[in-house]
């Protein structure tokens, strides 16, 4: 948060120097008062210009906006970034050429800037925690379809041979949407085994059947 000292006749000359120095209007900045100032004598003995304090309030969308922008300017990308917030959850959409770079091996690269911008947007822990989705390409939802027929498929392999199957490794979250599409199977219960980032979804037959 970038803050700057400013004098001026009075607080409010130097409150309108500060907002263009700074290009923000008076609600995205706080404002402390050093010193009110003094007319002096006549206007002309002991005049002394007031002082104050002025600081940009934390921007989230300015701070991942700017992060994201790094990023790809050093992964040599051109694309546009749109930033929406709501309920306290980020969401962030990339567009442009190379989008399949950001995705990166079973979105591993998106998952990794995801995680980044995460923790820029959130790096002032007194203000709320927001929540960051990052995506390209309707990427997320697309994977999201493909592991819930990745879990039903692998339920009715289960339920038709009696074996154990054992998922490839994959993120909390990818995990949690074969856990949440099998909560509800009448044949087959699941649970993660081994530690990160290595951690994968067991499917095996309920011992009830």
């Amino acid at each position: 948060m970038k803050s700057i000292e400013i004098e001026g006749k009075t607080v409010e000359e130097a409150l309108n120097k500060a907002l263009i120095e700074l290009g923000k209007d008076k609600s995205m900045v706080d404002v402390e008062i050093l010193d009110h100032g003094s007319k002096g004598l006549f206007n002309v003995i002991g005049v002394k210009p007031a002082r104050i304090k002025v600081s940009s309030k934390y921007d989230y969308i300015e701070e991942a906006q700017d992060f994201i922008r790094n990023i790809l300017n050093c992964m040599e990308i051109e694309a546009k970034i749109d930033i929406k917030e709501e309920n306290d959850i980020i969401r962030i959409n990339l567009s442009g050429d190379k989008m399949g770079v950001i995705i990166g091996y079973r979105g591993e690269t998106l998952d990794s800037i995801q995680y980044l911008v995460s923790l820029v947007v959130n790096k002032v822990h007194e203000l709320p925690h927001k929540k960051v989705i990052l995506d390209t390409e309707n990427y997320r939802s697309k994977r999201e379809e493909t592991l819930k027929g990745v879990a039903i498929k692998t339920a009715n392999k289960v339920k038709k041979t009696s074996k154990v199957f054992k998922l490839e490794p994959m993120n909390p979250y990818e995990r949690r949407i074969i856990h949440s599409t099998l909560q509800g199977n009448v044949f087959v219960n699941t649970y993660s085994e081994g530690d990160e980032p290595f951690r994968r979804v067991v499917v095996e037959l309920k011992k009830d059947l």
